[in-house]
């Protein structure tokens, strides 16, 4: 992986604990405007973290590519594709 790995890491376990803290309120029987809000935070989080990633991503792995062959190119350019239409359904 390309990006800071311990930036990566301290926001996933920033979301893990707020996962943590969503079964407690599920559990909890918490109001759901609350959940909601907490669940809203988590995947904000998830999605900067995944921005990072392809964002390091494209500055180094898809950089490296240029220096090989059209295939590879075409490659890495397909994964990239296929994330963009993951991220737009």
């Amino acid at each position: 992986m390309k990006a800071d790995k311990d930036t990566q890491l301290r926001k996933l376990k920033t979301v893990r604990g707020q996962i943590d803290g969503l079964i407690k309120m599920v559990e909890d029987n918490r109001y759901c405007l609350d959940i909601s809000n907490q669940l809203m935070a988590s995947i904000s989080i998830l999605k900067n973290i995944n921005k990072d990633v392809l964002t390091a991503h494209l500055r180094g792995c898809v950089r490296d590519s240029y220096n090989k062959s059209e295939d590879e190119i075409d490659e890495k350019i397909e994964e990239i594709n296929v994330i963009i239409n993951k991220l737009s359904k």
